[in-house]
């Protein structure tokens, strides 16, 4: 297939965008390099540095396109609380920008980056695609409206669509992995505190009712998510919109990540305990049942430590 990859020189992006080009497909990127890097995307893929709202520039229809793999975003939370119009505006009305090309471009495929921190989970139970969602920040609601959009989309034009659902991807494949700036994702964090780059650690809460009082967490591999994304790409169907959540189905708390950390890099890592932040969730943890029995997915890579050894190996060469 021939595949433009929107946001494909970051942290995700960039390793669909490698995937995509072994397995033999002919792929484009656009990204306007605000979060990603131009030297993580393979040599011989065309790329385009441009903001998502002039994909029209590169999605024209001549183009001959059949899919389109959309990444481009903002994914901070605290940003999005203080800066919400940034992400009205790179979020939903970049994608906008993206569905007005594929249909004047007349492109079959679409597959969104979408999360699993929408849902309200107001429980202990894994999240199903059918659970109830409710946005806590800017950012979960822009997501959520770009899913809405692409259902309408797919009813009212025929795009075959799927969202993928993340929960906390984490790991690296080699020199791709995370160069967030600011940090805020727990793992890099917690290797940041073991690699001296910061003093300790702030854990926000340990009085949480889970069995050691901090939050618990879903953790994917980047290199399983990215395996159901070419295995989504072609699955999805004319005129259908499914949403797939992807995550290894088990938990782990802030204090096993921290421990698994120690094991893992043989280095402290000073923790000081901080209160709550508002809306933080006790449990998120996915049911990805729907990928496997419709995508054929299962994570390749699911045991933790693991995915804190790629992310450390990825540390160490990126400083």
């Amino acid at each position: 297939m021939k595949v433009l990859v929107t946001g494909g020189a970051g942290y995700i992006g960039s390793v669909v965008t490698h995937d995509l080009a072994d397995a033999g497909h002919e792929v484009v990127v656009v990204d306007d390099l605000s979060a990603g890097f131009a030297f993580t995307i393979p040599a011989g893929v065309e790329f385009h540095q441009l903001s998502v709202h002039e994909i029209g520039r590169v999605l024209t229809p001549g183009a001959g396109f059949d899919a389109v793999l959309h990444f481009a975003g903002r994914i901070e939370v605290a940003e999005s609380v203080a800066r919400p119009d940034l992400y009205w505006n790179i979020n939903v009305a970049g994608s906008m920008a993206v569905l007005d090309a594929v249909r004047a471009a007349g492109t079959p495929r679409m597959i969104f980056s979408s999360t699993g921190s929408m849902y309200d989970a107001a429980d202990t139970g894994k999240l199903t695609e059918d659970a109830p969602v409710r946005p806590r920040n800017p950012y979960a609601a822009t997501k959520l409206a770009v899913d809405l959009m692409l259902a309408g989309e797919s009813g009212a034009f025929g795009l075959g669509a799927a969202s993928l659902r993340y929960f906390n991807a984490a790991g690296a494949v080699g020199p791709l992995g995370e160069r967030h700036n600011p940090e805020s994702h727990l793992i890099p964090i917690v290797l940041q505190v073991a690699g001296g780059q910061r003093e300790e650690l702030m854990l926000y809460g340990d009085d949480y009712p889970t069995p050691d009082g901090t939050c618990v967490r879903d953790y994917i591999h980047v290199a399983d998510l990215s395996a159901a994304h070419l295995l989504a790409l072609d699955a999805i169907q004319p005129g259908r919109y499914e949403i797939y959540n992807l995550g290894n189905g088990d938990g782990y708390s802030n204090n096993q990540v921290v421990e698994a950390v120690r094991e893992v890099t043989g280095r402290p890592v000073p923790v000081k305990v901080a209160p709550r932040r508002p809306g933080d969730a006790a449990v998120t943890v996915a049911s990805s049942e729907k990928a496997r029995r419709e995508l054929g997915w299962r994570p390749a890579r699911p045991d933790l430590r693991e995915i804190i050894a790629d992310a450390w190996a990825f540390h160490q060469s990126s400083w």
